[in-house]
């Protein structure tokens, strides 16, 4: 009995996790905001980390693939600017990408981004890894980008886990990791 008792709060998370909201933007939305550019392909992990206790509170992936997108597993950000698809965010120019940032990162959080460099192949598997995942429950988002990276040719060492900062230790270790910190306090 007392084991049920130690599992209780795991099995009440994923009962409560299990919803996920569907969102599924038109066809036109997705093609007028379609956005790339002439940046090599890369994939960015984004984590955001509670200035006040330093614990991680969110992971996201920035694709720039054929198109830069982001992958924002369970995540809240709405932009009418970015049309989004089951957690699949289009659009992402360099406006609503600091808009992304700035969503995040405020008095009590920063943003962590760790970009690291890949072929086209790559980011066009984690393009389509990201896009076909589906809609991510609440509180899931570490556990989805993980299960997806995972997966990839050069980033089978990241773990699989529930705690964002975990990941954002073992994507440090990437060779050509380029990493940045973002602060805002309003």
């Amino acid at each position: 009995m007392p084991r049920i008792i130690k599992l209780l709060p795991l099995m009440l998370l994923l009962v409560l996790s299990a919803c996920a909201e569907s969102i599924w933007a038109s066809d036109e939305a997705v093609t007028k905001f379609s956005y790339s550019n002439n940046e090599p392909p890369s994939i960015t992990l984004v984590t955001v980390i509670n200035n006040n206790n330093g614990s991680g509170g969110h992971s996201a992936l920035l694709i720039n693939a054929h198109e830069r997108v982001i992958f924002d597993p369970a995540g809240n950000f709405k932009s009418s600017f970015a049309p989004e698809r089951n957690d699949f965010v289009y659009g992402i120019t360099p406006a609503v990408l600091k808009t992304y940032y700035g969503f995040h990162a405020r008095k009590a959080w920063h943003v962590v981004t760790q970009k690291v460099i890949v072929t086209p192949e790559i980011a066009e598997m984690v393009y389509n890894a990201t896009k076909n995942y589906g809609a991510v429950p609440k509180a899931m988002c570490s556990i989805s980008v993980t299960n997806i990276l995972r997966k990839i040719p050069g980033f089978e060492t990241i773990p699989r886990t529930a705690f964002p900062k975990t990941i954002m230790k073992a994507f440090a270790k990437l060779p050509g990791v380029i990493t940045d910190k973002i602060y805002e306090y309003d």
